[in-house]
């Protein structure tokens, strides 16, 4: 069965891994002073922040234009395609998942499967990678696809931390934010995902240094309370412009959890927007890349 294969920049896949695998990558549009960047083309973390740092309006962000999923389904279509699996970035943080599940019952001859990842960056990544692999496979079917990446999805955790809140809360992604705004000077919450896939603040630590010495405690705890073995578990450290942070964490975890794959990632500019600069996530799930599909 021919299927098309779909996600959004913030996957933070490889240009190696989008070849290999024939994936097609929709750009997430990032405003700036009413001009349009496209994640993962023409604007990356760095210059986000030294944007900021020089006085430009606050980021915003955006659904993928309905006109270019349009066009991007009926390109498949035309070319054969009997289904089309998209994975996006978390529902919690972008509205697209439900824009794809309007499109797919609008238009049933597009076969369109959307998934919500319910995460982002290289977690949102690993799903695509899991999918692309079942299609070359090509012995699956798009509901056994979706079923299969349902179960990889449950194995995804996170915790992580903000250097400053305004950044979440001017972007109206922390669910709860009513409850940490205006707190006390240089307190920092410990953020994670709900059961809906948006962004919740679930307890707060004076000082960024006590706040990522206890999401290390914390990440330790539940990975080592983990079904899966150490040695099929990957982790990784995720930051925004603060790469040395990011390495005492994965030195510190690598050796609590040495059989575990670790890797480094960098919050998109899409995700950057909202989380500013100095963020760093502890995040795990089951090891893709040793799966057998």
């Amino acid at each position: 069965m021919k299927i098309a294969l779909v996600t959004d920049s913030t996957a933070n896949l490889s240009a190696a891994e989008i070849e290999k695998y024939n994936i097609k990558v929709i750009p997430i549009p990032i405003y700036i002073d009413d001009k349009e960047y496209l994640e993962g083309i023409n604007i990356t973390s760095e210059e986000l922040f030294e944007s900021q740092r020089s006085g430009s309006s606050f980021p915003t962000t955006s659904q993928p234009k309905m006109g270019d999923l349009i066009t991007t389904f009926d390109n498949f279509k035309d070319k054969g395609y009997e289904a089309i699996i998209y994975i996006c970035l978390s529902s919690g943080i972008l509205g697209s998942y439900s824009t794809l599940m309007g499109i797919a019952q609008s238009n049933p001859d597009y076969h369109l499967y959307p998934f919500d990842s319910q995460i982002t960056v290289r977690l949102q990544g690993y799903q695509v990678l899991a999918a692309a692999k079942m299609i070359e496979k090509d012995s699956y079917s798009p509901e056994e696809i979706i079923a299969k990446l349902a179960e990889i999805r449950s194995t995804v955790d996170e915790l992580f931390i903000v250097d400053d809140l305004n950044n979440l809360c001017r972007g109206g992604r922390l669910s709860n934010a009513s409850a940490f705004i205006g707190s006390l000077l240089n307190i920092k919450p410990l953020l994670t995902f709900n059961d809906e896939a948006k962004i919740v603040a679930y307890d707060k630590v004076r000082s960024m240094k006590r706040a990522v010495k206890k999401i290390e405690q914390e990440a330790l705890e539940k990975i080592k309370s983990l079904d899966i073995p150490e040695d099929k578990l990957r982790i990784l450290i995720i930051q925004s412009n603060d790469a040395a942070q990011a390495e005492e964490v994965m030195n510190y975890l690598k050796a609590e959890v040495p059989k575990a794959v670790f890797e480094m990632d960098e919050f998109s500019p899409v995700i950057a927007t909202y989380l500013g600069e100095k963020s760093i996530g502890i995040t795990w799930m089951i090891d893709v890349e040793q799966m057998e599909f």
